[in-house]
Formats: structure tokens, sequence, C-alpha cells
């Protein structure tokens, strides 16, 4: 049985020291590929000297929204020409709109088209942040859709009710869903998870932050993407066996990951 964990920062001073460790870990629990973020460009070549250690890591790379203000007029071209250098970028992110405690939301929204822009020119996926932004990020979606066609993606560690779920499914998106959706008063993240359709579903740890239950509190780590997989197999009454199975089958295929 194995398991993606889609989401995942190791650059993280953090880990530093433990990487070996940490992939003996995520092995023996197994999650046999990882999808690493990029909240900046900057991190770029260190993101690769990972993927260089750890051959089932590939990568994306983008400009967070918590970062907006970094973007400068180079920046695109900066993401699109990485993103062409290595055959292991899958793709733009992590981009999107985090409204919560923000006030450069303009910035943001111009940040995040741009990006879209990027990931459609080049046909990949793009990763999406949405926090306290799901109206806006629906209505800039739609209004990309429009103008410029579609763009594929996953909401990652989603938080959003069910109706903004399903706002995102109605746009083509994939849902995942972290530790988050263990934590006992995550109701609403728990009635977004029993209703994202079988080949929409992700599980990502989007370590080191929010560690699952039983591990809520600690710092979060790849191996422990398996409590969430057990944790949504109950929720959703489906055998583990086969929650594993099509949530990796589905993050092979938006990120066009080899077998």
């Amino acid at each position: 049985m194995q398991f993606i964990d889609t989401h995942v920062h190791l650059n993280f001073k953090t880990f530093q020291e433990e990487l070996v460790g940490l992939c003996e870990r995520w092995r023996e629990a197994g999650v046999a590929r990882l999808i690493h973020s990029c909240v900046e460009p900057s991190e770029f070549e260190e993101i690769q000297a990972i993927a260089d250690r750890f051959p089932e890591i590939s990568f994306a790379v983008g400009l967070h929204p918590l970062d907006a203000q970094k973007w400068t007029a180079e920046t695109a071209d900066q993401i699109l020409n990485l993103a062409k250098s290595d055959g292991r970028v899958v793709a733009i992110g992590e981009m999107g709109l985090d409204f919560y405690k923000a006030e450069n939301q303009a910035k943001q929204e111009q940040v995040f088209l741009s990006q879209l822009k990027i990931a459609q020119q080049l046909d990949k996926p793009v990763i999406i942040h949405c926090r306290d932004a799901a109206e806006r990020m629906r209505q800039l979606l739609r209004e990309f859709w429009l103008s410029n066609g579609k763009v594929k993606g996953v909401m990652h560690c989603w938080s959003g009710t069910p109706e903004e779920t399903q706002w995102f499914l109605d746009l083509g998106f994939y849902i995942s869903f972290s530790g988050i959706v263990t934590f006992k008063n995550a109701t609403s993240v728990q009635e977004s998870a029993k209703i994202c359709p079988e080949n929409r579903l992700l599980i990502e740890t989007d370590c080191p932050f929010l560690a699952p239950v039983p591990r809520r509190g600690k710092r979060n780590e790849p191996a422990y993407v398996r409590y969430v997989a057990e944790y949504l197999s109950r929720l959703r009454d489906v055998k583990i066996e086969n929650l594993a199975h099509q949530t990796t089958e589905n993050a092979h295929h938006l990120f066009g990951l080899s077998y």
C-alpha cells in the first residue's frame, strides 16, 4: 500500500539535519512520492538539491500570497524559466489568496493571475493556497476561464465549507486534505471531505505544519500522511487500501507523475 504526500516543505530549517531520517520514516510508512511546494522562487535551488538526494520527490515553483510584495517585473519570467529548466517541476505554486489579516489584497490578486497565466502557458497544474478568500478565488478563476480558458489544479490544505468545496469541484479542481481534517472541531472540513468525489481527492501533510491526530501539536512530517489517509478512510467508509490507491492514482493524473 502506497501513498503520495502532495504538499511538503522539506527545505525548512526544522528539517535540515534530519532529512535521511525523515526519508527512512516516510518510506517505512509507504509514502512512495512527494510533491515539494515552493513559497518563493529563491527556494528553487535548495528544493532541487533535496530532490537530487531523494528521487521520489517532484516539485513546484511559485510565489506564496503572503510573499506577494516580493513580486517584481522579472518574477514572472523567473518562474517561467525555472519551471522549464527542470523536468521534475510538475506544478506552479504554491500560489493563491490569503486574506486573513491581509492588507494587500489587490497585489495578491495580481500575482495570482500572473501565475495562472504561466501555468496555462506551460500546461501545468496550479497548487492553490486559499485562506479566508474562497468567494474571491472562485470569482477570479471563473473570470480567468472566460478570458483565457481553464487551468487545472488543487485546492491544497483545504479548510473550506462544503458549499465552497463544491464551487471548486465545479471548476474542475482537486481537493487536498491535510491534518486539519483529523481535528476534533473541524466538522465543516470533515463534511467537505465526505462530499469530495473519489477521483478528485488528494492527501497531504503540508509539513512541518498541521500535524494530524494523533501527532497534533508535534512537528509534522511526510510519514504522517498515513494518519490523514486512515482518518479519511474511516470518515468516507472505505477501505484504507482503496483510498490509498485512489489518491495515488489521482496524484499521478493531476501532476503527470511517472510510475
